[in-house]
């Protein structure tokens, strides 16, 4: 479900899913707004997400492994943010 939260910078078009087309409009498409799973735009788009969330709270992303984020503390202590997606299913 994460794919579904990324926003998309392109226009996409796609035809209407089986069972759910309008009658009378079963030659429209659908504009879609939100990412689905499946596109090629997807999981760049949800990282782009993460990353600008991590980069608003004051986290920096590693320069050697984008997946990396990290933050010092106050107090000195470091924490440190590794990501991890398994798209396994």
């Amino acid at each position: 479900t994460a794919f579904l939260h990324g926003g998309l910078e392109e226009k996409i078009l796609m035809k209407q899913p089986e069972g759910f087309e309008v009658t009378g409009k079963e030659h429209y498409a659908c504009r879609l707004l939100k990412s689905l799973y499946g596109l090629k735009q997807s999981p760049r788009q949800w990282y782009k997400r993460f990353d600008s969330f991590m980069v608003s709270h004051g986290f920096e992303r590693n320069s050697y492994d984008c997946c990396v984020y990290h933050s010092k503390l106050e107090n000195g202590s470091m924490i440190y943010l590794l990501l991890y997606v398994d798209d396994m299913l």
